[in-house]
Formats: structure tokens, sequence, C-alpha cells
């Protein structure tokens, strides 16, 4: 999903960027579920989204920012077959990331983040811009491909998107638990 489709996304739901948070973290509170991040290209940016809103520690488990691939694999669980094969950034690393996390806390949702978030680290086919989230309930596991770098979206701003999406998506789950 590029950019400008998850924003018209949020459009037609009438969701601002800056409500996901509160949005998740009472949708969480009303469902009675907890939630557990494993983060590497937003650097801990979506726990810190989450844990902003006040009564997040009654479904916050964990955030873990697991930038390094070892910490992937050691931490989360990332087994190292995937990211040898298919790199950090991937719908596979991401899916384990999303179930390792979930896993390690005893979480009813485990969200991850991977991507690049740039300038660097580009190529032809994982450009700046691409960003896998992954999701992880006892339901099942998904990704979603996100490819943030329209209009030369800098750094930051990919962040943040890779972050609001992570939110959504995450909402989105809990209305099917």
């Amino acid at each position: 999903m590029k950019t400008s489709e998850f924003l018209e996304l949020l459009a037609q739901e009438n969701i601002k960027e800056s409500d996901l948070p509160s949005l998740l973290v009472e949708a969480l509170t009303k469902a009675k579920k907890r939630i557990a991040t494993a983060e590497s290209c937003t650097g801990g940016m979506v726990s810190a989204a989450i844990t902003s809103v006040s009564g997040a520690s009654a479904v916050f488990d964990c955030g873990v920012c697991s930038y390094a691939n070892f910490i992937k694999h050691k931490i989360v669980g990332v087994r190292e077959e995937t990211l040898s094969t298919y790199g950090a950034v991937s719908d596979r690393t991401a899916s384990e990331m999303a179930r390792g996390v979930r896993l390690l806390a005893g979480a009813d949702i485990g969200i991850s983040t991977t991507g690049i978030a740039g300038p660097l680290g580009g190529s032809r086919y994982k450009p700046v811009g691409l960003v896998y989230i992954g999701v992880s309930t006892e339901m099942g596991l998904h990704t979603e491909k996100m490819l943030l770098g329209e209009n030369n979206a800098d750094r930051e701003r990919i962040r943040e998107l890779a972050v609001a999406a992570a939110l959504y998506f995450a909402l989105k789950e809990i209305e099917k638990l």
C-alpha cells in the first residue's frame, strides 16, 4: 500500500494520524487485550506512541527495539534462515518478529515494523520507504507491505507513517478479536 492509499484509507474512516495512539489504547482497554511491539526501522516509536497515552500500562506489555539482526534472532525469535534468505526487510521477518514478540510477552497482539527509512540503504528491489508491518494474534499472522517513500518523503516522515500504519493495523486486528 502506498502512502497516498494509506492516507486515503484513514480519511475514509475519518481517522487522524494523531488520534491513532489513543484509539488503539481505548480499543485494547475495551477488548481487555494486551499488545507488544518489535521494532526495527521505527526504533521504538510505536512503543512510544502507545505509551504516550494515559492508561497504556493496562494494555502494553513490552517493546523490543530490534535494530540488529542478531537481536531479531536472539530476543524476538526470527530464524537465522529467514534473515539470510529473505533479509531483515521482508514480509517473513516482519511476521516472525510480530509472532515472536507476542509470545515473548504473552500478549494478545504482536505488532512489528521492519523497513528502509533512508536516505541510505535502498535498492532497486527494496527502495527507501519500503516497510513491512507484521501483525500476530492467536488467530493468525499477516503482514502489510507499505511503500512510504512517495513524494520524496524524508526519513522522519517515513518513520511517522510506519508508526501510523502499525497502530492502524493493530487497531483493525482488535476489531476481529
